[in-house]
């Protein structure tokens, strides 16, 4: 393969790490700025890269080895770190993020976990075609749910639409009151159809890890509530908890698997 197919060495081209300086399991982040307070959580932590919009640090919470990746805005970036940390070992990705609530009821402050997503990004359709589902791992949405009861934070579990945009795609107005065709009627029919969130890049997320194997998922605070017009920067410590505690949990479920002997956790495998 010549280079230009593939820029890597054994030091990643993007995100600048290379096989020993990530563990298996990582947190992803949009925000370079969200690493401290991601690590701030953890028994401790050693920053192993930073170029571009890609900042990792690695360490452990609860003793279990965990890293974090930040990725920018939106899918495409989102794409080059699962990529390249796939290339040197990790295997486990759960974005960390925020974003706008679509259902009434919920709260801002509320996480929310996702179990599908609507490909409204370009990206995943770089990979595969339109009808491939976006779909969460069953483990990690159960590591996510189980951290989130465990710390007694409010969580949503369901569908979550991933765009390219945060205004025209999703349906806010652009510069000068510019409105893109449908861009009035969008969020009211997801939220006919249950869909309960809109973010940038779970989608691209999930249909990546679906294609090579790897287990992902993604928790969000919600920041805005697109129905109730309610808008507050609150919950991000608690998506953070909520994650770093699920890596745990995923070392406790995969722990119970070998002992069993089995492929697949399940609730009668005890993560105790």
């Amino acid at each position: 393969m010549s280079d230009s197919e593939d820029p890597n060495d054994e030091v990643q081209y993007h995100v600048a790490v290379g096989p020993d300086d990530v563990a298996d399991s990582v947190l992803l982040p949009g925000n370079p700025e969200r690493v401290d307070k991601i690590t701030a959580l953890w028994d401790d932590y050693e920053e192993r890269a930073s170029h571009r919009e890609y900042r990792t640090a690695t360490g452990a919470y609860e003793e279990t080895p965990i890293s974090v990746t930040s990725t920018g805005i939106g899918s495409p970036s989102a794409a080059i770190a699962i990529e390249e940390l796939a290339r040197v070992g990790a295997d486990t990705f759960i974005r960390v993020g925020s974003c706008g609530a679509i259902q009434p009821e919920m709260a801002v402050g509320d996480l929310v976990i996702t179990s599908g997503a609507v490909r409204q990004e370009g990206t995943s359709k770089e990979y595969v075609r339109e009808d491939y589902p976006a779909v969460a791992d069953h483990e990690v949405v159960a590591a996510l749910v189980a951290a989130a009861e465990r710390l007694g934070h409010d969580y949503h579990v369901g569908l979550t639409m991933s765009a390219d945009s945060f205004y025209a795609g999703q349906g806010r107005p652009g510069f000068e009151g510019f409105r893109a065709a449908g861009s009035e009627t969008l969020v009211q029919e997801l939220q006919e159809a249950n869909v309960k969130n809109i973010e940038m890049e779970a989608a691209a997320l999930l249909t990546v890890a679906n294609v090579y194997g790897l287990r992902a998922g993604a928790v969000c605070s919600v920041y805005a509530n697109r129905v109730t017009g309610e808008f507050r920067a609150e919950g991000e410590s608690r998506a953070a908890e909520t994650a770093s505690l699920a890596v745990h949990l995923l070392a406790k479920m995969d722990e119970a698997k070998r002992e069993a002997g089995v492929d697949h956790w399940h609730p009668g495998l005890s993560i105790e």
